[in-house]
Order: structure tokens, then sequence, then C-alpha cells
């Protein structure tokens, strides 16, 4: 198993990268804007459990032929940026929802929110190349590596579902604020599918 001086470098390297705004981030907030905090925190939990199972590609060597692979590549990204926009272009149609299911106290709901996030997180391939860079770093090569990889997948799993839901709570707290007035809430589930429409654009373009 990975050595306490791996450990902590895998720890820190891990909580920055979690931090910089990518597209689990800004999905995570684009969805607590246009939902509520019970469907985006489910949200958050399978964002990581798709990162989980591109770990588990990584770990059994699937990873590295994904980002040795244009075509592989070019796949994944077009599926979860078209997803992504897809989600964004929804928010905007049903921008009225979030607003009419205050009104009634019944949840709108267009999917399991775990499902969404699952998707978000599985079919992003900045993580897959991102794990197989990152992850074999903090392995001991003479442990079992496929064991060690999952293992520090796990635990950035859990960093991601912490980092993650502080920012939805946070994002949450503003959506909350403006059902003070329930007009507003149009505006704001547009503004967050335009977020994510912003994301997918940008998972398509950015090399």
């Amino acid at each position: 198993m990975p050595s306490s001086s791996q450990w902590v470098a895998f720890l820190v390297a891990s909580i920055l990268f979690i931090q910089v705004p990518g597209p689990s981030l800004l999905f995570t907030i684009g969805r607590a804007l246009t939902v509520g905090r019970r469907e985006v925190l489910l949200s958050v939990v399978g964002n990581a459990l798709g990162l989980l199972a591109q770990v588990s590609l990584v770990a059994v060597g699937l990873g590295a032929v994904v980002a040795a692979s244009a075509t592989a590549y070019t796949a994944i990204k077009m599926i979860g940026a078209g997803y992504v926009i897809w989600l964004g272009v929804q928010a905007i149609r049903h921008r009225s929802d979030a607003r009419r299911a205050m009104a009634d106290a019944t949840p709108v709901r267009r999917g399991h929110p775990v499902r969404i996030g699952f998707t978000v997180g599985a079919t992003n391939p900045k993580t897959i190349v991102f794990f197989v860079a990152f992850l074999p770093q903090f392995t001991d090569p003479a442990g079992p590596v496929a064991v060690q990889t999952m293992v520090l997948g796990l635990v950035f799993g859990l960093l991601a579902v912490a980092s993650d839901s502080m920012w939805a709570l946070a994002a949450g707290a503003a959506r909350t604020w403006f059902a003070s007035r329930p007009t507003r809430l149009d505006a704001l589930s547009a503004t967050g599918g335009t977020m994510m429409i912003g994301l997918g654009a940008t998972m398509l373009t950015v090399d």
C-alpha cells in the first residue's frame, strides 16, 4: 500500500485538483440552481460513483487504452458533453417546474438524480486521463497495483463528494433566498441550464 508520505501527497494533490473549476463542480452548481437540495446531493453522489467507474477502468488497464485512443477519447467527450447540454436545455425548457413544485409541494423529477450524476461523472474523459496519469504515482509497484488504485480512487471520490456537497449547499442556499419570490426561480433555473449548456460546449471545444 502507499506509504504515509505518499498518502499525504495524494490527499493534498487531490484536494487541489477537486477545487479547480471543472465539469463536476460546474455541473453541481448548475444542478443546485435548478433542483432541490436532496436531488443535487444525490447528483453529487452519482457523480462520484461515475468517477469510481472510471477508476475501475483504470485499475484494469482500460483507462490507458482510452487515454491513448483519440477515437475513444472523442467519443466519450461527445457523449458526456451532449448529455450535459441536453440537461441544460431541459432546465431552460422546464424552468417553471421548480416554482410549480414549490407551490404544489411535490418535487418535479425528470430522471433519477443519482443516474444523472453518474452519467456526467462516468462520461467525463478528462478525469480518465487524469486518473491514468495521477493515480499510479501513489502506488507501490511491489504490491497489488489494481487494489491500490481502487483504494486511492475511493478516497478521491469521498473527497469529491465532501467538496461538491459544500458547493451544492452554498448554491442551494442562494436558491432558497431567491425562492422567497417564487417567480425568481424561473430565471434561476434558466441560469442553471445556461451554465450547463456552457459547460457542455466547453467540454466539446477544449482539447
